[in-house]
C-alpha cells in the first residue's frame, strides 16, 4: 500500500473478574488498531458482543503488537468484513496484495470508504488470511500472477549531465 499504514494488529487478551477465586476463561483476539487505546476499546466492545463481559467487570491482563513473519515477501490476502451502510449491515469478502497484513487491511479500510463511503467505526474485520495465489477470486489480484507481466514507462525523459539546455530539436520521450 502506498503511505504509512494507519492500522496495526494488536493482540489484547483479557479476563472477566472472579469474585470467588474461581479460574476464569482468557479471551484474546486480533484487532486492528492506530494505537493502544482504540485497540482496548475495540477488544471490550467485541467481547461484550460475543460473551457478555464489560469492561467494568474485567482486566485486560495484556497487549502485544504482532509482528509480521515475511515482511519482503509480497502476498496475496483475503478480508471478511462486516459493515454497516445507510441501508443495512452487510458481509463482504475482499482480496488485496501486499507485503504485510497491516497493509492489506489499510488497504481495506481506504477502498472500502472509497467505494461505499463506510467509515473505519463502522467497519469490522472478521478475518485476515493468506491466500495462495491458485485460490485468488477477485480479477485485480489475478492478474498480477501472469508471469510474463510487463509495466511499460511510456512518458521518460531523460537527464543527461552533459547536454545542453537549450537545443534545436524537442526532446523525444516516447521510445
Amino acid at each position: 500500500s502506498s503511505g504509512i499504514n494507519a492500522e496495526w494488529p494488536l493482540r489484547p487478551g483479557g479476563k472477566p473478574l472472579s469474585k470467588t477465586n474461581e479460574k476464569t476463561p482468557i479471551y484474546k483476539m486480533r484487532i486492528f488498531a492506530p494505537d493502544e487505546v482504540v485497540a482496548k476499546s475495540r477488544f471490550w466492545y467485541f467481547l461484550r458482543q460475543l460473551k457478555k463481559v464489560r469492561k467494568v467487570n474485567g482486566e485486560i491482563l495484556r497487549l502485544t503488537e504482532v509482528s509480521e513473519k515475511s515482511p519482503t515477501k509480497i502476498k496475496n490476502f483475503g478480508i471478511w468484513v462486516r459493515y454497516d451502510s445507510r441501508s443495512g449491515s452487510h458481509n463482504m469478502y475482499r482480496e488485496y496484495r501486499d507485503v504485510m497484513t497491516t497493509g492489506a487491511v489499510t488497504q481495506c479500510y481506504r477502498d472500502m470508504a472509497a467505494r461505499h463511503r463506510a467509515r473505519a467505526h463502522s467497519i469490522q474485520i472478521m478475518k485476515v488470511a493468506e491466500v495462495k495465489a491458485s485460490d485468488c477470486r477477485r480479477s485485480t489480484v489475478q492478474q498480477m500472477h501472469n508471469s510474463k507481466i510487463k509495466f511499460p514507462l511510456p512518458h521518460r525523459i531523460l537527464k543527461y549531465n552533459k547536454k545542453s539546455i537549450f537545443v534545436a530539436e524537442r526532446p523525444s520521450t516516447m521510445q
